[in-house]
Protein backbone atom coordinates (compact mmCIF):
# COMPACT_ATOMS: atom_id res chain seq x y z
CA UNK A 1 0.00 0.00 0.00
CA UNK A 2 0.90 3.56 -0.88
CA UNK A 3 -0.58 5.12 1.93
CA UNK A 4 -2.96 7.21 -0.17
CA UNK A 5 -5.43 4.51 -0.10
CA UNK A 6 -6.92 5.39 3.32
CA UNK A 7 -7.85 8.23 1.78
CA UNK A 8 -10.16 7.00 -0.83
CA UNK A 9 -11.36 4.45 1.20
CA UNK A 10 -12.55 6.52 4.00
CA UNK A 11 -13.99 8.92 1.62
CA UNK A 12 -16.30 5.94 0.67
CA UNK A 13 -17.34 5.32 4.16
CA UNK A 14 -17.90 9.35 4.93
CA UNK A 15 -20.19 9.57 2.21
CA UNK A 16 -21.79 5.85 2.53
CA UNK A 17 -20.74 4.88 -1.16
CA UNK A 18 -20.17 1.29 -0.11
CA UNK A 19 -22.26 -0.13 -3.24
CA UNK A 20 -20.10 -1.62 -6.41
CA UNK A 21 -20.96 2.35 -7.91
CA UNK A 22 -19.72 5.82 -6.52
CA UNK A 23 -17.21 8.29 -7.05
CA UNK A 24 -14.22 5.70 -6.48
CA UNK A 25 -15.36 3.84 -9.37
CA UNK A 26 -15.41 6.49 -11.46
CA UNK A 27 -12.51 7.84 -10.03
CA UNK A 28 -10.28 4.46 -10.92
CA UNK A 29 -12.18 4.38 -14.32
CA UNK A 30 -10.77 7.62 -15.32
CA UNK A 31 -7.36 6.81 -13.65
CA UNK A 32 -6.76 3.38 -15.80
CA UNK A 33 -7.91 5.52 -19.16
CA UNK A 34 -5.37 8.77 -18.30
CA UNK A 35 -2.89 5.85 -18.36
CA UNK A 36 -3.75 3.47 -20.84
CA UNK A 37 -5.15 6.42 -23.42
CA UNK A 38 -5.85 4.91 -27.14
CA UNK A 39 -9.54 6.02 -27.18
CA UNK A 40 -9.92 3.80 -24.28
CA UNK A 41 -12.92 3.42 -22.50
CA UNK A 42 -12.66 1.31 -18.95
CA UNK A 43 -15.27 -0.66 -16.87
CA UNK A 44 -13.69 -1.69 -13.54
CA UNK A 45 -14.89 -4.68 -12.25
CA UNK A 46 -14.71 -7.21 -9.17
CA UNK A 47 -11.71 -9.69 -11.18
CA UNK A 48 -10.01 -10.27 -14.23
CA UNK A 49 -11.64 -13.47 -14.69
CA UNK A 50 -14.42 -11.56 -14.55
CA UNK A 51 -13.93 -9.25 -16.95
CA UNK A 52 -12.94 -12.34 -18.90
CA UNK A 53 -15.66 -13.85 -19.06
CA UNK A 54 -17.69 -10.72 -19.78
CA UNK A 55 -15.11 -10.47 -22.98
CA UNK A 56 -15.97 -13.88 -24.30
CA UNK A 57 -19.53 -13.01 -24.37
CA UNK A 58 -19.75 -9.27 -26.05
CA UNK A 59 -17.46 -11.21 -28.65
CA UNK A 60 -20.37 -13.64 -29.07
CA UNK A 61 -19.10 -16.61 -27.56
CA UNK A 62 -21.35 -19.71 -26.62
CA UNK A 63 -22.36 -22.85 -26.19
CA UNK A 64 -20.48 -25.35 -28.53
CA UNK A 65 -18.08 -22.55 -30.26
CA UNK A 66 -14.34 -22.90 -29.77
CA UNK A 67 -11.82 -20.40 -28.55
CA UNK A 68 -8.10 -20.44 -28.84
CA UNK A 69 -6.18 -19.65 -25.95
CA UNK A 70 -2.51 -19.46 -25.13
CA UNK A 71 -1.50 -22.68 -23.41
CA UNK A 72 1.34 -21.52 -21.04
CA UNK A 73 -0.87 -19.46 -18.74
CA UNK A 74 -2.39 -19.44 -15.37
CA UNK A 75 -5.85 -21.28 -15.35
CA UNK A 76 -8.04 -18.39 -15.54
CA UNK A 77 -7.55 -17.40 -19.13
CA UNK A 78 -8.74 -20.48 -20.10
CA UNK A 79 -11.56 -21.44 -17.16
CA UNK A 80 -14.20 -18.27 -19.01
CA UNK A 81 -14.29 -20.18 -22.13
CA UNK A 82 -15.91 -23.60 -20.43
CA UNK A 83 -17.58 -21.53 -17.81
CA UNK A 84 -19.51 -20.34 -21.51
CA UNK A 85 -20.03 -24.28 -22.53
CA UNK A 86 -17.40 -23.38 -25.53
CA UNK A 87 -14.48 -25.53 -25.68
CA UNK A 88 -11.09 -24.25 -25.21
CA UNK A 89 -8.43 -25.01 -28.28
CA UNK A 90 -4.98 -24.69 -26.61
CA UNK A 91 -1.73 -23.20 -28.88
CA UNK A 92 1.94 -23.29 -27.76
CA UNK A 93 4.23 -20.77 -27.31
CA UNK A 94 7.33 -18.92 -28.67
CA UNK A 95 11.18 -18.37 -27.41
CA UNK A 96 11.61 -15.18 -27.46
CA UNK A 97 8.97 -13.86 -24.95
CA UNK A 98 7.43 -17.32 -23.73
CA UNK A 99 3.44 -16.28 -25.30
CA UNK A 100 1.43 -17.86 -27.89
CA UNK A 101 3.38 -18.57 -31.13
CA UNK A 102 1.99 -16.50 -34.27
CA UNK A 103 3.18 -19.67 -36.36
CA UNK A 104 1.42 -22.62 -34.03
CA UNK A 105 -1.13 -20.14 -33.95
CA UNK A 106 -2.16 -19.78 -37.88
CA UNK A 107 -1.66 -23.64 -37.88
CA UNK A 108 -4.19 -23.76 -35.57
CA UNK A 109 -6.77 -21.26 -37.16
CA UNK A 110 -6.21 -23.32 -40.41
CA UNK A 111 -6.83 -26.54 -39.23
CA UNK A 112 -9.99 -25.71 -36.98
CA UNK A 113 -11.47 -24.12 -39.98
CA UNK A 114 -10.66 -27.17 -42.27
CA UNK A 115 -12.25 -29.12 -39.77
CA UNK A 116 -15.63 -26.60 -40.38
CA UNK A 117 -15.08 -24.91 -36.85
CA UNK A 118 -13.59 -21.45 -37.02
CA UNK A 119 -12.18 -19.96 -33.49
CA UNK A 120 -14.59 -17.25 -32.42
CA UNK A 121 -11.44 -15.21 -30.37
CA UNK A 122 -8.11 -15.65 -29.84
CA UNK A 123 -7.00 -15.49 -26.11
CA UNK A 124 -3.56 -14.13 -26.06
CA UNK A 125 -1.61 -13.36 -22.80
CA UNK A 126 1.70 -11.09 -21.83
CA UNK A 127 2.82 -13.27 -19.51
CA UNK A 128 5.02 -12.12 -16.62
CA UNK A 129 4.54 -8.95 -18.24
CA UNK A 130 6.20 -9.70 -21.19
CA UNK A 131 4.15 -8.63 -23.93
CA UNK A 132 3.40 -10.96 -26.85
CA UNK A 133 4.05 -10.48 -30.42
CA UNK A 134 1.29 -7.98 -30.78
CA UNK A 135 1.53 -7.24 -34.64
CA UNK A 136 1.84 -10.35 -35.78
CA UNK A 137 -1.14 -12.14 -33.39
CA UNK A 138 -3.20 -8.70 -34.84
CA UNK A 139 -1.97 -9.63 -38.58
CA UNK A 140 -2.96 -13.26 -37.93
CA UNK A 141 -6.55 -11.97 -36.75
CA UNK A 142 -7.65 -9.27 -39.17
CA UNK A 143 -6.74 -12.15 -41.80
CA UNK A 144 -8.88 -14.75 -40.42
CA UNK A 145 -11.12 -12.53 -39.55
CA UNK A 146 -11.09 -13.47 -35.76
CA UNK A 147 -10.93 -10.82 -33.15
CA UNK A 148 -8.06 -10.80 -30.29
CA UNK A 149 -8.88 -11.28 -26.38
CA UNK A 150 -5.98 -9.66 -24.65
CA UNK A 151 -5.49 -10.58 -21.14
CA UNK A 152 -3.35 -8.01 -19.80
CA UNK A 153 -3.56 -9.60 -16.27
CA UNK A 154 0.13 -9.24 -15.69
CA UNK A 155 1.14 -6.57 -17.54
CA UNK A 156 -0.27 -3.28 -16.33
CA UNK A 157 2.83 -0.94 -16.72
CA UNK A 158 4.10 -3.11 -19.68
CA UNK A 159 4.66 -1.60 -23.46
CA UNK A 160 5.06 -2.59 -26.95
CA UNK A 161 6.92 0.10 -29.28
CA UNK A 162 5.53 3.41 -27.06
CA UNK A 163 2.03 1.59 -26.46
CA UNK A 164 0.45 0.46 -23.52
CA UNK A 165 -0.53 -3.38 -22.55
CA UNK A 166 -4.01 -3.55 -22.55
CA UNK A 167 -4.93 -1.45 -25.67
CA UNK A 168 -4.12 -3.92 -28.14
CA UNK A 169 -7.04 -6.60 -28.12
CA UNK A 170 -10.46 -5.68 -29.58
CA UNK A 171 -11.38 -6.25 -25.84
CA UNK A 172 -8.86 -6.52 -23.46
CA UNK A 173 -8.79 -7.02 -19.58
CA UNK A 174 -6.75 -6.04 -16.30
CA UNK A 175 -6.53 -7.46 -12.90
CA UNK A 176 -5.76 -5.93 -9.94
CA UNK A 177 -6.08 -9.35 -7.68
CA UNK A 178 -3.25 -9.19 -4.37
CA UNK A 179 -0.60 -10.72 -6.03
CA UNK A 180 -0.21 -8.20 -9.08
CA UNK A 181 1.48 -4.75 -10.07
CA UNK A 182 -0.96 -2.98 -8.45
CA UNK A 183 -3.91 -4.34 -6.42
CA UNK A 184 -7.58 -4.02 -5.26
CA UNK A 185 -7.24 -6.75 -2.81
CA UNK A 186 -9.71 -8.35 -5.79
CA UNK A 187 -10.66 -6.51 -8.72
CA UNK A 188 -10.27 -6.31 -12.72
CA UNK A 189 -11.21 -4.27 -15.27
CA UNK A 190 -12.40 -4.49 -19.09
CA UNK A 191 -11.29 -1.92 -21.47
CA UNK A 192 -12.24 -1.56 -25.25
CA UNK A 193 -12.34 1.68 -27.85
CA UNK A 194 -16.09 1.52 -27.54
CA UNK A 195 -17.75 3.20 -25.01
CA UNK A 196 -20.98 1.10 -26.15
CA UNK A 197 -19.45 -2.08 -25.69
CA UNK A 198 -18.04 -0.72 -22.19
CA UNK A 199 -21.55 0.42 -21.55
CA UNK A 200 -22.67 -3.51 -22.73
CA UNK A 201 -20.14 -4.71 -19.92
CA UNK A 202 -21.26 -2.54 -16.96
CA UNK A 203 -25.48 -3.32 -17.60
CA UNK A 204 -24.27 -7.33 -17.64
CA UNK A 205 -21.97 -6.87 -14.78
CA UNK A 206 -24.41 -5.81 -12.87
CA UNK A 207 -26.83 -8.02 -12.87
CA UNK A 208 -28.38 -6.81 -16.68
CA UNK A 209 -31.06 -4.50 -14.39
CA UNK A 210 -33.53 -2.97 -17.17
CA UNK A 211 -34.49 0.51 -17.06
CA UNK A 212 -37.90 -0.09 -15.27
CA UNK A 213 -39.19 1.38 -12.33
CA UNK A 214 -39.41 -2.22 -10.55
CA UNK A 215 -36.33 -5.07 -11.29
CA UNK A 216 -36.93 -6.41 -14.61
CA UNK A 217 -34.09 -8.49 -16.38
CA UNK A 218 -34.20 -9.49 -20.15
CA UNK A 219 -31.17 -10.82 -20.19
CA UNK A 220 -28.84 -12.62 -18.11
CA UNK A 221 -26.38 -10.96 -15.84
CA UNK A 222 -23.97 -11.11 -13.56
CA UNK A 223 -22.39 -9.58 -10.19
CA UNK A 224 -19.08 -8.53 -11.73
CA UNK A 225 -19.09 -4.94 -11.20
CA UNK A 226 -16.00 -3.60 -8.56
CA UNK A 227 -17.08 -1.95 -5.21
CA UNK A 228 -16.48 1.62 -4.15
CA UNK A 229 -14.61 1.03 -1.25
CA UNK A 230 -12.09 -1.61 -3.61
CA UNK A 231 -12.26 1.33 -5.98
CA UNK A 232 -10.65 3.59 -3.92
CA UNK A 233 -7.74 1.37 -2.88
CA UNK A 234 -7.13 1.30 -7.18
CA UNK A 235 -7.00 5.03 -7.11
CA UNK A 236 -4.48 5.37 -4.32
CA UNK A 237 -2.34 2.29 -5.90
CA UNK A 238 -2.80 4.21 -9.69
CA UNK A 239 -0.51 7.35 -7.87
CA UNK A 240 2.30 4.85 -7.33
CA UNK A 241 2.09 2.34 -10.11
CA UNK A 242 5.47 3.25 -11.64
CA UNK A 243 6.94 3.15 -8.81
CA UNK A 244 5.92 -0.07 -8.26
CA UNK A 245 6.75 -0.70 -11.93
CA UNK A 246 10.58 0.73 -11.24
CA UNK A 247 10.59 -1.58 -8.44
CA UNK A 248 9.92 -4.72 -10.27
CA UNK A 249 12.16 -3.87 -12.78
CA UNK A 250 14.88 -3.32 -10.43
CA UNK A 251 14.27 -6.50 -8.31
CA UNK A 252 15.07 -8.39 -12.47
CA UNK A 253 18.24 -6.08 -12.83
CA UNK A 254 19.59 -7.23 -9.02
CA UNK A 255 18.94 -11.22 -10.18
CA UNK A 256 20.26 -10.41 -13.55
CA UNK A 257 23.39 -8.61 -12.51
CA UNK A 258 24.15 -11.46 -9.88
CA UNK A 259 23.37 -14.08 -11.39
CA UNK A 260 23.45 -13.78 -15.03
CA UNK A 261 27.20 -14.49 -15.20
CA UNK A 262 26.34 -18.12 -14.16
CA UNK A 263 26.13 -20.49 -17.30
CA UNK A 264 23.33 -22.82 -15.43
CA UNK A 265 20.90 -19.76 -15.32
CA UNK A 266 18.70 -18.16 -17.93
CA UNK A 267 16.54 -14.93 -17.76
CA UNK A 268 13.98 -13.59 -20.65
CA UNK A 269 15.16 -10.67 -22.18
CA UNK A 270 13.01 -7.54 -23.98
CA UNK A 271 13.17 -7.51 -27.30
CA UNK A 272 13.96 -5.09 -28.80
CA UNK A 273 10.81 -2.36 -28.68
CA UNK A 274 9.89 -4.98 -25.67
CA UNK A 275 9.49 -2.83 -22.17
CA UNK A 276 8.25 -5.02 -19.78
CA UNK A 277 7.17 -4.57 -15.92
CA UNK A 278 9.05 -7.22 -14.75
CA UNK A 279 5.87 -8.26 -12.88
CA UNK A 280 7.68 -11.93 -11.82
CA UNK A 281 11.53 -12.31 -12.54
CA UNK A 282 11.80 -15.91 -13.95
CA UNK A 283 14.85 -18.11 -14.77
CA UNK A 284 16.00 -21.13 -16.56
CA UNK A 285 17.98 -23.72 -15.42
CA UNK A 286 19.30 -26.46 -17.14
CA UNK A 287 16.60 -29.42 -15.91
CA UNK A 288 13.65 -29.86 -13.64
CA UNK A 289 16.26 -31.53 -11.49
CA UNK A 290 17.86 -27.85 -10.92
CA UNK A 291 15.15 -26.20 -10.97
CA UNK A 292 13.99 -28.39 -8.20
CA UNK A 293 17.00 -28.57 -6.28
CA UNK A 294 17.03 -24.53 -6.24
CA UNK A 295 13.23 -24.33 -5.01
CA UNK A 296 13.73 -26.97 -2.05
CA UNK A 297 17.15 -24.97 -1.23
CA UNK A 298 15.22 -21.97 -1.37
CA UNK A 299 12.14 -23.22 0.68
CA UNK A 300 14.34 -24.65 3.04
CA UNK A 301 15.59 -20.78 4.06
CA UNK A 302 12.18 -20.14 4.20
CA UNK A 303 12.44 -18.14 0.55
CA UNK A 304 9.12 -18.83 -1.49
CA UNK A 305 9.85 -20.02 -5.21
CA UNK A 306 7.49 -21.58 -8.05
CA UNK A 307 7.81 -23.46 -11.15
CA UNK A 308 6.41 -21.56 -14.11
CA UNK A 309 3.54 -22.18 -15.31
CA UNK A 310 2.12 -25.77 -15.81
CA UNK A 311 0.64 -25.11 -19.47
CA UNK A 312 -3.29 -25.54 -19.57
CA UNK A 313 -2.43 -29.15 -21.92
CA UNK A 314 -1.03 -30.63 -19.49
CA UNK A 315 -3.59 -29.65 -16.71
CA UNK A 316 -6.10 -33.31 -15.69
CA UNK A 317 -8.89 -30.50 -16.11
CA UNK A 318 -8.29 -29.92 -19.91
CA UNK A 319 -6.70 -32.84 -20.81
CA UNK A 320 -9.25 -33.91 -23.63
CA UNK A 321 -8.91 -30.56 -25.00
CA UNK A 322 -7.27 -30.35 -28.32
CA UNK A 323 -4.06 -28.83 -28.30
CA UNK A 324 -1.47 -27.54 -31.44
CA UNK A 325 2.16 -27.77 -29.66
CA UNK A 326 5.66 -27.65 -30.55
CA UNK A 327 7.46 -28.11 -26.74
CA UNK A 328 8.21 -24.55 -25.82
CA UNK A 329 5.77 -24.39 -23.10
CA UNK A 330 6.38 -27.76 -21.25
CA UNK A 331 10.18 -27.14 -21.58
CA UNK A 332 9.91 -23.99 -19.87
CA UNK A 333 7.59 -25.55 -17.45
CA UNK A 334 9.95 -27.86 -16.47
CA UNK A 335 13.63 -25.46 -16.30
CA UNK A 336 11.63 -22.51 -15.25
CA UNK A 337 11.45 -21.05 -11.70
CA UNK A 338 9.91 -17.97 -10.71
CA UNK A 339 12.02 -15.53 -7.87
CA UNK A 340 10.45 -13.44 -5.36
CA UNK A 341 9.33 -10.54 -6.84
CA UNK A 342 7.65 -8.51 -4.27
CA UNK A 343 7.71 -4.53 -4.78
CA UNK A 344 8.86 -4.22 -1.37
CA UNK A 345 11.67 -6.76 -1.51
CA UNK A 346 14.17 -5.27 0.80
CA UNK A 347 18.33 -5.01 -0.70
CA UNK A 348 18.93 -7.75 2.06
CA UNK A 349 16.49 -9.81 0.63
CA UNK A 350 17.91 -9.95 -2.74
CA UNK A 351 21.33 -10.23 -1.63
CA UNK A 352 20.16 -13.85 0.55
CA UNK A 353 17.65 -15.01 -2.24
CA UNK A 354 20.98 -14.32 -4.49
CA UNK A 355 23.46 -15.89 -2.30
CA UNK A 356 21.48 -19.24 -1.68
CA UNK A 357 21.07 -19.58 -5.51
CA UNK A 358 24.72 -18.98 -6.22
CA UNK A 359 25.83 -21.41 -3.23
CA UNK A 360 23.67 -24.56 -4.74
CA UNK A 361 24.55 -23.52 -8.00
CA UNK A 362 27.85 -23.86 -7.64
Amino acid sequence: MSGREQIYVQEAFDTNWIAPLGPNVEGFESALVDYLKEDSHVAALSSGTGALHLALILLGVGSGDEVICQSFTFAASANPIVYLGARPIFVDSEKDTWNISPEMLEKAIKDRIARGKKPKAIIAVHLYGMPYKVEAIREISLRYEIPVLEDSAESLGSSYHGVKCGTFGDISILSFNGNKIITTSGGGALRTRDNTIKERAVFLATQSRDEAPHYQHSAIGYNYRMSNVLAGIGRGQMEVLDDRVNARRNNYLYYKENLGSLESIEFLEEPEGYFSNRWLTCILTPSEEIREKIRLSLQEENIESRPLWKPMHLQPVFSKCESYLNGISEELFSRGLCLPSGSDLSLSNLERISHTIKQIVA
